[in-house]
């Protein structure tokens, strides 16, 4: 029999003694597994904090770091259970016994398992009253160092700590962003990873953005439909990236469709921001939510609610649910809030409403919180009151002093931009020479938006120093010619069409500097090639905005349409086919190019968004494309029982079109021989429409002449009255359009669509269509009233002065 070894005798023996002299010390240490559990069963039965905090009291000696995470977990629940009212946060963290826990945490956190460790680093920041606690940074430190180890969950968790202590551009997020970026092809969970998406998506390169887009279409079917949480991340992450992705969208859009009984205001107030960011337009969407939100309006009496219910349902709401959203804000319009008084200001531009009182009782309140907003959002009040038409003197003065302190100590290139746009839109946007400095001080770190938004401001400034001062000092071409010198340097220092692009998509082509903007087309040209199914929607977006006529741009778009057609969704296809239309050209392959663009949508025609539809038919109309499957599906019952919109108003007259009408008058002989703002039976608006006999001399009309500005109640009743056979036998209907600088392309004097269009609708009703541009009007051969006066004549009756 084999012998055991001494020291194995030896050890044996003196386990039995240590037994013997401390048998209480042995018997915890062997059954300390079995102790932990009745401690953690008596912390789940408690009900409240107080409970837990004698708890902690009575066991802070012996508690374990599984306990103390079990501790964290109670408290926060009890939180979470409670309403906004009731929850207790500053008494929990203030209370002796959290201070506790929170040093059995630091001493403790090594302990931890990794679920623990960043459950309780969440539940630590939302207690945490110090911007900067010490165990916060123990944990993340901690966190940190085991990060390669965390899965997905758990990693997606991590990273919404970092992004509640606003540390998106962190070297940790970018670490946690190669991690997803490694691990990328076997990911399966897309709830953990659309929280991951929202949170790296401000540091992460544009392919690698794509490929979470791919990543997410794909595993998109494997969530559940009530994920309305997945689906909002989703739209939040698109909403970062600036990527309006139809198909990703328009899954997002299912799954708020088939939740929306469940959907609350917060929710639906969420939704509506994002698709306004992302231009997303949903019918279905926004009928349902109108019926939802109109159904609150009883039920919200606080402000806070109130406010946010305004801010939603204000813009998409009928005459009616208006007018009670108005009447109810001016009750409670002094418990606003400075923060409430700006998204309800905001939300009136959006609604388009002049209501004088309402304004006049949020800008009070605005007025009292002026000095307490930052500079993005003094731009949104001043650009928010101009376009209301909102003119009060003490008010702007104050508006203009703050936006002038805040540019004295402004360093920051966006900063700067802001503050100098937003005092241009005030009533006197004359800068001062610390104003100047400031700009130049920043140009050289300047993207392309801070430039246009500078060169925008400057061209403002000129004009009204040349229309109210009658000069324009050398500042401020030396200022614009600087602008000009950096966006081109700019521009040239582009070497892809991807880094032009991560610039060029948040500057709006209809306010770019004509200068800027010639030499942002020429560099595109130049990356003619690069243009292909992932880019060419937002390059044909970007066109249609600039009203820019680039024909090698527009023949490559058409090229790729046709060529790579299966690889765009059928409902990016209005946004390709857009500038054709807006600048009225016609690529070499026309037939092919259009012809292919209607194939790909045809099979999608019944479940279009009405808009979208109207203006998909619209747009080709103005190009006399007329697909049949197209017309069919736009003209049946159906599709006109959905649609839902409504004529847009008529505005006032500008100052030409003034002299116009008082020089008709003139010409014609007198008022009622002369019609003003006139609709015609398929809703076109006339600028001036006047009736000449056969032997060309004006007809009156009497009582059918129509104020300024004003609607017939039934348009095609009472034009119809002078229409055809009405008409005496050889007299002819003439219509006088006034077309602005908008009616033409902005590199040459070539008629947009929408005009050309236009003229063609006229001539079909019967009308002799006199166009009158602008550049023509303004030049100097029409410099004098006589000459203008001879102008109408000569195109009105065909008389030439000798």
């Amino acid at each position: 029999m084999k012998k055991t070894p001494v020291f194995l005798d030896s050890l044996v023996t003196d386990m039995l003694h240590l037994r013997a002299i401390c048998p209480f010390s042995w018997r915890v240490f062997q059954f300390r597994p079995i102790s932990c559990e009745p401690l953690i069963i008596q912390m789940n039965k408690c009900t409240d904090e107080e409970q837990i905090f004698d708890f902690i009291e009575r066991n802070k000696a012996i508690l374990s770091e599984k306990q103390v995470g079990c501790a964290f977990d109670m408290l926060w629940k009890l939180q979470k259970q409670k309403t906004s009212l009731l929850k207790n946060v500053e008494y929990v963290r203030d209370h002796p016994q959290f201070l506790t826990l929170h040093n059995l945490a630091t001493n403790k956190f090594k302990l931890m398992n990794d679920d623990t460790l960043v459950n309780v680093l969440h539940i630590t920041q939302r207690f945490a009253g110090e911007s900067h606690d010490p165990l916060v940074e123990a944990l993340v430190t901690e966190a940190w160092r085991r990060l390669e180890r965390f899965d997905i969950k758990l990693l997606s968790e991590f990273s919404s700590c970092l992004a509640d202590q606003h540390l998106y551009f962190s070297p940790l997020m970018g670490k946690i962003a190669d991690i997803v970026h490694r691990n990328l092809e076997t990911t399966q969970d897309l709830s953990s990873l659309s929280v991951l998406m929202v949170n790296i998506s401000s540091l992460i390169s544009r392919h690698f953005q794509q490929q979470l887009v791919n990543k997410t279409e794909l595993l998109f079917d494997t969530i559940d439909s009530s994920e309305v949480n997945v689906a909002t991340r989703i739209a939040r992450f698109l909403r970062n990236i600036k990527y309006c992705y139809q198909p990703l969208l328009e899954k997002c859009n299912n799954v708020f469709l088939s939740n929306v009984d469940q959907l609350d205001l917060d929710s639906i107030s969420k939704i509506f921001r994002l698709y306004k960011f992302l231009q997303f337009n949903s019918f279905e969407f926004i009928m349902m939510a109108k019926k939802k939100l109109t159904e609150m309006i009883p039920l919200c009496n606080h402000p806070a609610s109130f406010v946010k219910l305004f801010v939603t349902l204000g813009p998409i709401a009928g005459p009616e649910e208006k007018k009670q959203l108005k009447s109810t804000l001016l009750l409670m319009s002094e418990d606003l809030t400075g923060e409430q008084a700006l998204a309800v200001l905001r939300a009136m531009e959006d609604m388009e409403s002049r209501n004088s009182h309402l304004i006049k009782r949020v800008t009070s309140v605005l007025h009292k919180h002026l000095d307490s907003y930052k500079p993005l959002e003094l731009l949104k009040i001043t650009q928010a009151l101009t376009f209301l038409h909102f003119q009060r003197k003490e008010f702007s003065a104050k508006l203009r002093e703050l936006l002038l302190s805040y540019l004295k100590i402004s360093f920051i290139p966006t900063e700067v931009s802001i503050l100098v746009y937003a005092i241009s839109l005030l009533p006197s946007p004359h800068l001062d020479e610390v104003g100047i400095s400031r700009i130049e001080a920043v140009l050289p770190q300047c993207n392309l938006n801070n430039l246009s938004n500078f060169a925008t401001s400057v061209l403002r400034w000129i004009q009204y120093d040349h229309m109210y001062l009658d000069s324009i000092t050398g500042k401020q071409l030396k200022l614009l010619q600087k602008l000009d010198h950096y966006g081109r340097q700019r521009l040239q220092h582009s070497n892809s069409l991807d880094l032009l692009w991560e610039e060029l998509k948040s500057v709006r082509g209809n306010t770019f500097p004509e200068s800027l903007l010639e030499e942002t087309i020429a560099t595109l040209q130049h990356f003619v090639d690069e243009i292909n199914y992932i880019n060419v929607v937002e390059i044909a977006s970007f066109i249609s905005n600039t009203d820019y006529l680039s024909t090698l741009l527009l023949d490559r778009i058409a090229s790729v349409a046709v060529q790579q057609i299966e690889k765009i969704h059928p409902f990016t296809i209005l946004a390709i086919i857009l500038p054709f239309s807006t600048l009225n050209y016609d690529p070499p392959q026309r037939d092919e190019f259009f012809g292919t663009c209607v194939q790909h949508l045809n099979s999608y025609l019944g479940i279009l968004d009405p808009l979208m539809l109207v203006c998909l038919g619209f747009s080709l109309a103005t190009l006399q494309y007329f697909p049949e499957d197209l017309l069919k599906s736009i003209f049946n019952i159906e599709f006109l029982a959905r649609l839902d919109s409504q004529l847009e108003s008529i505005g006032g007259m500008s100052g030409a079109q003034q002299q116009i009408y008082k020089m008709l008058t003139e010409v014609l002989g007198g008022i009622n021989c002369v019609k003003a703002s006139v609709l015609t039976p398929y809703y076109h608006t006339v600028d001036f429409e006047c009736i000449l006999d056969k032997r060309k001399k004006p007809l009156p009309y009497g009582s059918h002449n129509i104020a300024w500005g004003q609607l017939p109640e039934m348009p095609w009743e009472s034009n119809t009255e002078i229409v055809g056979s009405r008409l005496p036998p050889g007299a002819e209907r003439i219509a006088l359009e006034f077309l602005d600088s908008k009616s033409f392309c902005r590199n040459i004097p070539h008629m947009k669509g929408k005009s050309a269009m236009k003229k063609r609708h006229l001539e079909i009703l019967g009308y002799r269509v006199i166009q009158i541009s602008q550049f023509e009007w303004n030049s100097m051969a029409l410099s004098t009233k006589d000459a203008r006066m001879d102008y109408l004549r000569e195109r009105i009756f065909g008389e030439v002065k000798s």
